[in-house]
Order: structure tokens, then sequence, then C-alpha cells
């Protein structure tokens, strides 16, 4: 992706909240009994932010990112999307979701595959023609419309993915851990993408991690969860610089954040399950 001047990197100041969940619990019903999954989470998203959620496994990160998504509902507590209820933000294609697994059809095309939402809506062939150029640009994956998802790499994928949650140009981009499975010198190279593509589009974006490096780099706010059920141990307004080069990693700030963080989900384990 294209580096950024520094005139280009967008206001984060403070906006009205377009997630909040009060009091927010989930619990599913299972032959084995309740899995209390989620527990009284309370957190504002404002328009513009990067959040991470971390957490170790099974302690719900995804399940929120999914609540907020409409594929799972709340069993308490209350959420809203935009000022709308989960479901109707969904209706109202408030948001585009990227998985941790690609989820490309290998029978179409990288272009075809990004135009599966859009011809869903029932865009027209110019409009989706134009949006596919367009979100193909911003993820540097002009050269490569033509080809199929396995010629390409790992990364390449990912980043076809992204292109497709942004087609319909939503301003929420909900990102389910989809760096996980890429070795460290690749998924590197992508946090700087992303992050270039976040001050170009300016979206409100959910990122769902495992790893402490990627959440504090990436994030202007860190939310640290505990184990099942899932709650949050702490939320962490990133003191870091909008501009973020991989060498700010090795910055006392950038340490004191990361220590905050391990310290946070140490805490989580503390709690009685």
């Amino acid at each position: 992706m294209q580096q950024l001047a520094k005139s280009s990197v967008p206001d984060r100041s403070p906006r009205s909240p377009v997630i909040s969940a009060s009091n927010l619990d989930l619990t599913f019903q299972t032959n084995d009994g309740p899995v209390h999954a989620l527990s009284g989470i309370d957190i504002e998203i404002d328009k513009g932010e990067f959040v991470s959620f971390i957490g170790p496994s099974g302690c719900g990160k995804t399940t929120f990112l999914r609540c907020i998504a409409a594929l799972e509902t709340p069993t308490g507590g209350q959420l809203t999307v935009n000022g709308m209820t989960p479901d109707a933000a969904r209706r109202a294609r408030a948001y585009g979701y990227v998985f941790q697994a690609a989820g490309l059809y290998p029978w179409r095309t990288i272009e075809k595959n990004i135009a599966l939402p859009l011809e869903i809506m029932g865009y027209s062939k110019s409009e989706q023609n134009e949006r596919i150029a367009r979100v193909l640009d911003l993820v540097e994956l002009s050269n490569f419309g033509k080809k199929y998802p396995w010629q390409l790499s790992g990364g390449m994928q990912q980043r076809a993915s992204i292109a497709r949650a942004l087609a319909f140009d939503a301003d929420i981009l909900l990102m389910d851990e989809p760096f996980g499975a890429l070795d460290e010198i690749v998924r590197d190279h992508l946090n700087e993408q992303l992050l270039e593509l976040w001050a170009r589009t300016e979206k409100t974006i959910g990122f769902v991690t495992h790893s402490i490096p990627e959440a504090v780099y990436l994030s202007t706010k860190i939310v640290v969860m505990s184990p099942r059920p899932g709650r949050i141990t702490d939320i962490i307004e990133s003191p870091l610089p909008a501009e973020r080069p991989l060498d700010i990693r090795d910055t006392p700030e950038f340490l004191q954040v990361a220590h905050r963080v391990r310290d946070g989900l140490r805490a989580g384990h503390a709690y009685d399950d």
C-alpha cells in the first residue's frame, strides 16, 4: 500500500459511539448445560477508532464481534450499532466482516469474489466494476483481479478478503483474527498495510487477536478480556502516535502498553469461573 503523508492521517478526535454495549450477557444452551460466553460487557466504540479485543481462547472476543454482526443474539443487556439493533444494522449494511480464513470461492476470480456481495445487493455491472477497481487498488491487488485464489499467497488472499468486505463501503469493519495463520514477516507487513488502509478510509475497526504486539501496534483502544465467562478486565487508550513504523515496538511507550495488556490478561485468570 502507498505510504501516507502526515497530512493524510484522519482526525481521531472523540466522536459519538457507533457501537455501544451495556451489561451485555450471552449464555448458550447446550445438551451439557448452559455455557456462559459473555458477562457484563460494557464498552463504547467511537467513530473512526481502531479497537482490538484480546484474551485467551474461549474468552468470548469472537462471540462479541459476532453479536455486533448479528450472528449471535445476546441473552441480556443492550447492544446498538449506529444507534440500531445489530440486526437492523446488518440490514442497513453497516459493516463488513473479515473472517479468520479468507473464505474465497476457488472457482471465482478475485474480481468475482469481491463482486459477490455487490451482486447480492443488486449493484449495476458498471458500479460493481468501479467498486472492485477501487478496493483492489486500496489493498494493492490491482494486477491480480483476474487471478484465482489458489494462485495467490495466503497474505494476498486475506487482502482480497478485506477488499471484499470494503466493496460496499460500510463504515464499520469487523475483523476476526485475519492474520493469525500467517507467518510473522507477512503478518508484520499486513499490519503496516492495515494501518495505512485505516488512515485512508477512516473506517471504525473492531479487531480480534491473540497477539499482544499486534493489538498494541494497531489500536487506538485495546480491550482485554478474561477467560469464560468473557468479561472485560481492562480498556486501554493507546498513547502511541497515529503514524507507527514497525520499530515503534521497541520504544518504552510501546512496551509499557504491552506490559499493561499482559497484566490485564493475568488479572483475568484470577476470576473464579
